[in-house]
Order: structure tokens, then sequence, then C-alpha cells
């Protein structure tokens, strides 16, 4: 309940728009994924409470794309209204920047009730961030990202350990204790022919997938 959250209280009191902003707080004081002057692409971002925090972090120098289907307006931040699995998103974002030290992803799928389904989904969102760390991070960019616990989760760690040089699922005091979500923190990303390269080879891959499909 709202009125017993500390945070919730917290995060009005600090002009925060979710309480969420607690969490990457406190995953950066840990972790230090976002330095002042970097570049962070937050995917997700509405109501826009890692947004905030990323603005800070990064400081004057620095900026903070963010992406969502639902509306955000976040003073210093630039803002991509779409679908994150959307062609139209990725070459949106390519116009705004070529690559970024940090991707933050902080999505969920709406909840169902059914936890087998609900962490599904969250795995395919955290795919979807993956791809475009593969598409947008640079060699050694830093990566966090929200799932769901549950029997893929495994898999997905394995993956991501070929791709960075440090890996940690980590769950902030600033989550609900009875929540299933926890954050993999993805630090120093490798670059190579297996993980992808720019984003215009990510384009030449697309299209070549749709030349090879049957006709």
């Amino acid at each position: 309940m709202k009125k017993n959250d500390y945070y919730y209280f917290l995060a009005k009191k600090k002009g925060y728009v979710s309480r969420a902003a607690f969490k990457l707080i406190q995953i950066n004081e840990r972790f230090y994924i976002i330095k002042r002057g970097y570049v962070v692409l937050d995917l997700g971002a509405s109501p826009g409470g890692w947004s905030q925090v990323a603005r800070k972090l990064v400081g004057d120098h620095g900026r903070v794309i963010a992406v969502d289907l639902n509306p955000l307006r976040i003073r210093g931040v630039e803002f991509v209204r779409g679908d994150i699995f959307s062609d139209d998103v990725v070459n949106r974002i390519r116009a705004l920047v070529n690559e970024v030290d940090v991707i933050i992803s902080d999505m969920a799928p709406k909840i169902s009730g059914v936890s087998s389904w609900d962490h599904a989904r969250s795995m395919e969102l955290a795919g979807r961030a993956e791809e475009m760390a593969r598409i947008f991070l640079k060699e050694g960019g830093h990566m966090v990202v929200k799932v769901f616990q549950g029997d893929m989760m495994r898999g997905f760690v394995r993956k991501l350990n070929k791709e960075f040089d440090l890996v940690k699922v980590h769950k902030p005091k600033a989550s609900k204790p009875n929540s299933s979500e926890t954050y993999i923190i993805c630090k120093r990303f490798i670059r190579n022919d297996e993980n992808g390269g720019s984003v215009g080879d990510y384009e030449l891959k697309r299209k070549e997938e749709g030349n090879n499909k049957v006709k």
C-alpha cells in the first residue's frame, strides 16, 4: 500500500515522478554504471523516474535519450515515442546518436497474474534490450535490464556473460520485497562478430532476412 511505502513518499519529497528512481540510484551507487558526460539510452522510460536520475548523473555535458510508447516530458531528456520492437524507432534513435555509453531498461509487461506468462514476457523485453545493446552500445559500455525471475533467466544471463566482461544479478533495496523483479547488471560490453556490429549491419541483416523469406 502506498501509505506504507517509504520510497513512494521519498520520491514525492525529492521531486521524482516515480519510486523506481531510487532503484537506479542504488544500482549506480553500487556498480558505477552512469558517469558524467555519458550518453544514456533509457528503454521503456515512462513515467520517467530513471530518466530523471540519469539526467542528473550525466550532467550538463551528457545526454539521455528516452524511448516509450507512452508520452514522457522530462526536462533535458530527448524523447522518442514508439514501440521499441519497431525498425522505425531504431532509425529515429539512430538519427539522434550513433552509439551510447549505457543502456538502461526498467521495462515490464502488463501483469497478467500468471507468473510463467509474465516471466516469459519480461524476458522478451529484456531480450529486446540486449538487441538494442548490440545495435547502439559502444565497446566497453554498460547495461542494466530488469527481468522477472524464472527458468528462462539463467540462459539469458549465460548469453550476456559472452557479451560483457562482468554480469551480476542484483535486487536493490528499493525493489518491493514480494516482487519477482530483479536486475541484471552488465559492465564493459565486448563487441565482436557474434554479438553484432553497427546499426548499418543491423539494417542490412533485416533486409537480408526479408529477402530470404519464402514468397
